[in-house]
């Protein structure tokens, strides 16, 4: 048996610009996280007893004796891209709900490739696991998504992630001392607004011709640099302010990013202390990050007190294999591809 965890992501500035739409003519950058909430992916061989030689288990469970029975459109991709037709059994786990704005469809991609190569006692990059499930998302599964997430959540950290006109990506771990990285941790809380969405669908609005917002886009690119360079001096209210900027640019984007539900939220939050925030991902709902001076935080969680306030932590491991049991090995048996 193989089990991997890849952590959510929080992105913080830079969103949108992921897209190949966007970063294909201009270059893209984005500034994001991982947190201590996670995504788990367990497989092992199936005993032949069954009458299915396929076994899925996520929020349904599928018995199938080929891949092209499967439901699950990644699960089945995934498994044809390894080359893995029969004598499986995967169980899918998280700790946060799917389509929330946490990158969650990625990290399953990636939490997926990854124990499967372990179960095949392969080793792959975290850059490799970054590239290809962005090629399963994009290119085999024909969603409108970003390159950040894949990206966020195999290396792991708080990053500047640049999305080169090439289609590169090259991940920079931003270094800040401890108590900066716990300060800033302290100034963020985490709401679950209750609504989850399509993220794909929600893309769909606008990603596909952000060429035309390029004033926008480039405000919200430019908005990175200056982040950067606010954690690098450690002016932390100044990086507060610069999300309630950034957050105001992205619903000039397009109508769907927001809703009249998550703006009462957004101002109700204002209003009690906070500086500034975003809806996670591609809007329309899942998550909403604040930043609050903590001082003012209790004030904020007694006006935002309808909603479920997720507590959590950065971290900086990234995907990995946290077991493996040699007494049930893939079919290339290695040691090595723990990691």
């Amino acid at each position: 048996m193989v089990i991997s965890r890849v952590p959510f992501r929080v992105s913080f500035f830079g969103g949108g610009t992921d897209y190949p739409s966007w970063y294909r003519r201009f270059g893209g950058a984005v500034l994001s996280t991982t947190i201590n909430k996670y995504c788990y992916l367990s497989v092992r061989k199936l005993p032949p007893f069954f009458d299915h030689s396929i076994r899925l288990a996520y929020s349904q469970v599928e018995h199938c004796t080929n891949l092209d029975q499967i439901r699950h459109p990644a699960f089945r991709e995934i498994l044809r891209f390894h080359g893995i037709q029969q004598g499986i059994e995967a169980h899918y786990d998280s700790d946060l709900p799917a389509r929330s704005g946490m990158g969650s469809s990625s990290a399953f991609a990636v939490a997926l490739l990854h124990a499967l190569y372990a179960f095949r006692g392969k080793m792959v990059s975290h850059g490799e696991l970054a590239t290809q499930a962005i090629h399963i998302e994009r290119e085999v599964l024909g969603e409108s998504v970003g390159s950040q997430d894949q990206a966020a959540v195999a290396h792991g950290g708080l990053n500047h992630i640049r999305f080169e006109t090439d289609d590169s990506i090259v991940v920079t771990p931003m270094i800040l001392g401890r108590d900066v990285l716990r300060a800033l941790n302290g100034h963020l809380m985490l709401y679950f607004t209750g609504t989850i969405r399509f993220a794909s669908e929600i893309a769909k609005t606008y990603c596909a011709d952000l060429g035309e917002k390029e004033r926008n886009m480039r405000l919200l690119g430019d908005l990175v640099p200056t982040a950067i360079r606010a954690l690098e001096q450690q002016d932390l209210l100044e990086f507060g302010r610069l999300l309630h900027e950034g957050w105001r640019l992205k619903r000039s984007i397009a109508t769907a990013i927001s809703t009249n539900a998550i703006d009462e939220i957004y101002e109700a939050a204002i209003d009690a202390g906070a500086l500034g925030g975003k809806i996670l991902g591609a809007g329309g709902g899942g998550f909403m990050l604040l930043f609050v001076p903590p001082e003012r935080q209790p004030s904020v969680r007694e006006r935002l007190k309808s909603l479920l306030l997720v507590p959590f932590e950065f971290e900086s491991a990234g995907s990995q294999v946290i077991y493996y049991d040699p007494e049930n090995p893939g079919p290339d048996n290695a040691p090595a591809a723990i990691q």
